[in-house]
């Protein structure tokens, strides 16, 4: 458990004023949800390398789950503000938390809402976001993570189904997943999607195991030797690799507001060490350099608050785009490991301990600064858009 619990967000510029009672209101639920469940329990997670036990129906339960997709599917139809600040609290407990709801949101239920047909919209939707479904997202290979353009996983046309074969890599969820949205090229080499389903012969997702981190977080492959996959079960919506990658946006703005919360926690926690932690004949507080680590970590949340809060508006204005996303995951993410980072150094050899978040949370961030598009990637896409040359 969180040695200190935290009782408020930091809020230095006053952006709570700029949030609807809505908006407050469910970054408190799902706050007090986090401070009653996950905190608890996450330390013996992830010093054990296992989930935590029925996580997905919990999500479900407090509407964690594919928040935006319209209430007729099962969502609770929010904006994306909300869905931000709920991933925000997630990732204060731990990023595995926020990364099993990220994909079931943005990169399952995201794409059979955004591409699906009413068949498959109306059969998977509601159990995912009742958690009684679990989803994986398979798109990055074993040969191919940054470049999924060259993707070897195919499947042909065989009349009445559809031959699948290939396999996918890095993939959150796929142990314990009953659906896959998988990404592959037909016969003609464009990208479509299928969603495959757990019991289908051939289909396989071995665990990846001895992680330093996300090690609360079921991670995977997923395998595919001639599956044979119904045909109705392909995305109608999908010819390319466009579609795709609008669910990493989906996926990499949930982030950007994800990793503030474990920034938040890593912060609140050197903050009341600070006060208490005494050296010298005086809290450890009262020296320049420990308070101008405060007064930087402070500064930074401060920014990346106020960068996801304009992203925001923009996704719910449907002007957001994927390089103004790229920006804020690259930001963010790097702002939210060096924090940890840095705070753990305040604590001194205590920062080490499961008692304080910030071991964990640094492991944890080592993995987010680089999936969903690795921090020199989302660089290069700033500089693409800055220049309009491809440096890829």
């Amino acid at each position: 458990m969180s040695y200190y619990p935290l009782t408020s967000i930091p809020d230095y510029y006053g952006i709570d004023a700029l949030l609807t009672e809505e908006h407050k209101l469910i970054r408190q639920s799902v706050r007090d949800w986090v401070e009653s469940f996950v905190m608890p329990q996450i330390d013996q997670a992830a010093q054990n390398h296992t989930d935590i036990p029925g996580l997905m129906k919990e999500l479900g339960k407090i509407g964690a789950l594919g928040p935006y997709i319209p209430v007729e599917y099962g969502g609770s139809g929010l904006d994306q503000i909300s869905y931000g600040l709920i991933m925000q609290e997630l990732e204060r407990g731990d990023s595995a938390v926020r990364s099993a709801a990220s994909v079931q949101s943005s990169l399952v239920m995201f794409p059979i809402n955004e591409f699906g047909s009413e068949e498959q919209k109306k059969k998977y939707l509601p159990q995912l976001a009742a958690g009684e479904m679990i989803g994986s997202f398979g798109l990055t290979e074993p040969n191919h993570g940054s470049d999924p353009s060259s993707m070897e996983t195919y499947f042909k046309d065989m009349g009445d189904h559809y031959l699948l074969n290939g396999a996918k890599m890095w993939i959150t969820n796929s142990p314990v997943c009953d659906i896959a949205v998988v990404w592959a090229k037909n016969e003609e080499g464009k990208v479509q999607g299928l969603i495959v389903e757990r019991g289908m012969e051939g289909f396989t997702t071995p665990e990846t195991h001895n992680k330093w981190s996300l090690r609360a977080s079921k991670t995977g492959e997923l395998v595919f030797n001639d599956v044979k996959v119904p045909k109705e079960n392909l995305l109608p919506g999908v010819t390319g690799l466009k579609e795709p990658l609008s669910c990493l946006n989906s996926a990499r703005y949930g982030i950007s507001w994800g990793v503030i919360g474990a920034a938040i926690d890593c912060y609140c926690t050197a903050v009341q060490y600070s006060k208490e932690r005494r050296q010298f004949g005086k809290p450890i507080g009262a020296f320049q350099l420990q308070q101008k680590k405060l007064a930087e970590f402070l500064t930074e949340i401060t920014k990346a608050q106020l960068l996801c809060l304009q992203l925001g508006n923009l996704k719910n204005d449907h002007k957001a785009s994927p390089a103004q996303i790229s920006m804020a995951k690259r930001n963010n993410v790097k702002m939210a490991i060096d924090i940890a980072r840095e705070s753990r150094q305040i604590l001194g050899g205590m920062g080490i301990m499961g008692e304080f978040p910030m071991m964990r949370h640094a492991a944890n961030l080592e993995s987010v600064i680089t999936y969903e598009g690795t921090h020199d990637v989302h660089l290069l896409i700033t500089g693409l858009d800055i220049t309009g040359i491809n440096a890829f």
